[in-house]
Order: structure tokens, then sequence, then C-alpha cells
């Protein structure tokens, strides 16, 4: 077993670290590969990136708790992110070429070459902050993985996990990355199989299987038990705000990078066309996966949820397919783990500090430096990865939706305008949270309409002063 995991780690390093051959030594180059990846990279890196350990560990837990239900989260994860693409992608990626920045904030506050140094700024420390909580809880997804399938301690995964991402990003950057994503996707999706073939297959077939499941009181109902309004305005509730869910996807700088770096525009839909066959052949294979860990673990009480597919592939699979799940495992939580932390550094040497980095070696230390912090978060870290990644998720989204959204439809808010509706996106998220209602209803929810709430309002009431309408960018459309 742990040769095949050590084997299959070494392989995801040297693919990182012969990107290497092809550093421009550029900032260009280091944080957006001198934005000429083809479309078929792009939507692997994109999709590897978004189903991260978080899918392998916190949704897989989730589903081992929900049941069935769990599914609404796929699909309106999905539908949510397509609906989202279907406007924003090729615009982000056009407004990227037409404004030369490399880092997501920059593209945001230099959409129409206005140069709203202070709305990037902003955007930086914003993403900073979440972006290390949710590069720590990839670390503890894989640090879980390890500690259950090696009985290594908890501590350790993360340490091998940092040290894994300061290579890559010394090595190439987010070019390491998104090769390293590339190969970690395949490794990703044929663990997830390997495991669903296997476990239903010793299970009897997928009619006993049912069976099984359908005894599991409330295990196999449609939707939730608890819903914030009764019947099906309950139920439409809480759909839609799993939608808002994958409509966050475009507040993601770690995932929205990937199509940035796409080396021409017009091909935007082919690596779409990527990034959701693989979306929806891995979402399937994983909620499966959760659904039958239930009738493989049937404690729930005393039972980590999120240790439900580490817990399964030691039951069902020799040692040399163990380490196959584990590396994919690792490999989820690194791909993510990687592009975050390269964001990270972006936002420091890019949008933060007054003085732009231009030094390789100094955007590269500036990397180390970040993951650092995030490996001490994720020692320090008692949450689960399923919270700890929402939290971010939808901080970000609330954030940065609106604004994009709003940028991709023609509109030019103000400085001031988009910095409101920044601030006041991402404070409607996180108070939501702090009230509890999170529970009940995603706090993106609240967050994304908050925040074009206050777009709106601008475009209605500051016309002409602070908003202008603009036909630029129709190529793009």
């Amino acid at each position: 077993m742990i040769y095949a995991f050590i084997g299959f780690l070494s392989l995801f390093t040297l693919v990182g670290i012969s990107s290497a051959l092809f550093s421009r030594g550029t900032k260009a180059d280091y944080y957006l590969a001198s934005a000429g990846i083809p479309p078929w990279l792009v939507g692997l890196s994109a999709v590897a990136t978004n189903n991260s350990g978080y899918m392998f560990i916190g949704v897989i837990g989730y589903t081992y708790i929900t049941g069935l239900a769990s599914i609404w989260l796929m699909v309106g994860w999905i539908a949510g992110d397509f609906i989202a693409s279907l406007y924003v992608h090729k615009r982000l990626s056009c407004a990227t070429n037409s404004s030369g920045e490399v880092s997501y904030a920059g593209v945001l506050s230099n959409w129409y070459g206005q140069n709203h140094s202070t709305l990037q700024r902003m955007i930086g420390v914003i993403s900073l902050l979440f972006l290390l909580i949710y590069a720590s809880a990839q670390m503890v997804a894989g640090s879980k993985a390890l500690h259950v399938l090696l009985d290594w301690p908890l501590w350790s995964g993360a340490v091998a996990g940092a040290i894994l991402i300061c290579l890559y990003c010394f090595a190439g950057g987010i070019r390491a990355s998104i090769w390293t994503d590339a190969a970690q996707s395949l490794v990703m999706i044929g663990a997830m199989g390997t495991l669903l073939v296997v476990a239903l297959a010793d299970l009897g077939g997928l009619s006993v299987t049912l069976d099984r499941m359908r005894a599991v009181e409330g295990f196999m109902d449609w939707f939730p038990q608890a819903l914030v309004l009764p019947g099906w305005s309950g139920v439409a509730l809480f759909v839609v705000s799993w939608l808002f869910a994958g409509f966050s996807v475009i507040g993601q700088p770690h995932v929205m990078v990937r199509f940035m770096a796409l080396s021409d525009s017009s091909k935007m839909h082919r690596a779409r066309a990527w990034y959701y066959l693989w979306f929806i052949l891995f979402y399937c294979m994983a909620t499966g996966v959760g659904l039958l860990s239930r009738v493989y673990i049937a404690d729930v009480g005393s039972f980590d949820a999120e240790l439900a597919l580490p817990t399964m592939a030691i039951e069902l699979l020799p040692p040399m397919l163990v380490g196959l799940i584990l590396a994919g495992i690792f490999a989820a939580t690194m791909s993510t783990a990687d592009s975050l932390l390269l964001s990270c550094s972006a936002a420091i040497t890019h949008d933060i500090l007054p003085h732009k980095t231009e030094k390789t070696w100094l955007l590269k230390l500036a990397t180390v430096f970040i993951t650092a912090i995030a490996l001490l978060l994720a020692l320090t870290n008692n949450q689960s990865v399923f919270s700890l990644v929402i939290f971010s998720w939808s901080g970000l989204a609330s954030a940065f939706g609106p604004l994009i959204l709003v940028l991709c439809l023609g509109w030019k808010p103000s400085q001031l305008v988009s910095i409101t509706a920044v601030l006041i996106g991402f404070s409607s998220a996180i108070v939501w949270r702090g009230l509890g209602f999170h529970g009940a209803v995603y706090e993106g929810l609240p967050g994304i309409l908050a925040g074009l709430l206050v777009l709106y309002l601008a475009r209605q009431f500051c016309r002409p002063v602070e908003l202008g309408e603009v036909n630029s960018l129709e190529s793009s459309r």
C-alpha cells in the first residue's frame, strides 16, 4: 500500500518539476503560465482544483450523514456552476488579455482599464484571508486520509503536502500546478471509480444495495427532513441555496485563474466541455461511494463521517488499491492546496504590496511563506473539512461573485460602489453563518444577493456620476 502511494506521489512530483523546462522566468509565467495553456489542460486542471479533498472527505461525509437528499448538493452545485460559466468564463479570459493583469484581483479591478488600486488591494486581502483557511482545510483532509490508511500522525499529511507544494511552486508556478492537476485528475477518478465498483460487487449488486439503504430510516428520502419552510417551498429554497453554491465558482480565484490562463478565449467551449464532463462523472461517483459507506459503517454516533472513504478502502480493497485510493485523496487535496497558495502569493506580491514584485525568486519566497502559514493553520485546526471549505467558498463568492457578474454584463461600477458591494456581500454571508442560519440555507445565497442589490441600486440612483454603461468587450459575448 505504502509503495503504491509513494509511487504515485513521486510521479506527481516529477510531472510538476518537469514544468521547469518551460518556465520563462517572469511573473506572468509564474502566475498565469503566460496565458498559453491548451483547453483540455485548462478543463482537467480546473476540475481537479474544484474537486478537492472536500469531495473525497467532505462530500462523502455529508452524504454518509444526509443520505440520498445529498444529491441536491450535486445537482445544484453543477447546475449553478454551469449557468455562471455561460456568462463569465469567456469574458474573464478576454478581460485578462486586454488588461494584461496576472491575478484575479487585478483583472476585476482593471476590467475596463480604470486602475482601481484600492479595490485591488482590498480584494487581495480578502482573497488572502479566505484562501488560507481553504488551503489549511485541504491539508487537514490529506492528513486525515494518511492517519486512517497508514496510521501516520495527523500532522504528517499536512507537512508532506506543504513540502510538495513548495517543490511545485519552485519548479514552475502555476504551470507546475496545472500539469500535476491533470495527472492527479486521472488518479482521482480512477480511485473513486475503483472503490465504487468493488463496493457494489461486495454487497451483491445494485438491487441488494438499494434494499439495504432503504432499511436505514430516512436515508433514501429525496429531501431532508428539516427544511426552513414546509412543503415544496422549503424544497425549492433548499435546492436554490445549493444552486448558488455552484454559482459561487466565479468568486473563487484559484479556480477562475485556470480559465484566465487559456491560450485562446475562442476555445473556451472546449475547456468547459472537458471541465463539466469530468466534473459530473466524478461527483456522481463520489455521491455513490458516500451512499454505500453508510451500509458498511452503521455506527453513526461514534464515527467521524469524514473518514468514511478511507475506512471503506481498508475494509474492501487489497493494499495495492488502497494505495491508489490514498494517492487519489492526497492528489485531490494537493491539486487544490497548491492552487490556493499560488493565489495567496499573487494576492501579496501583485495586489496588496504597493510596489508590485517582479523578481521570480521573491515570488517563490512569498509562496513558501504563505505555505508555512497554511501549514500552521492546518496543524492547529479542529473543525471539519466540509465546514471550513463551505465557509471559505461562500465568503469568496459573496465578496467577488456579484462584482464579476455585473462586469461581465457590461456594467461599470465606480471604485466606491465596487468596494461597498464587496464588503456588504461577504459581511452578509459571515453574519448569516454567525446567526446559525447556514444550517438551513447556504450563506452564499444571501451574501451574493446582498452584493447584487448594492450594485443594482447604485446603477439606478448613481447614474451617470458613478456609473456608466459600456459597450466594450463585445467580441467576448
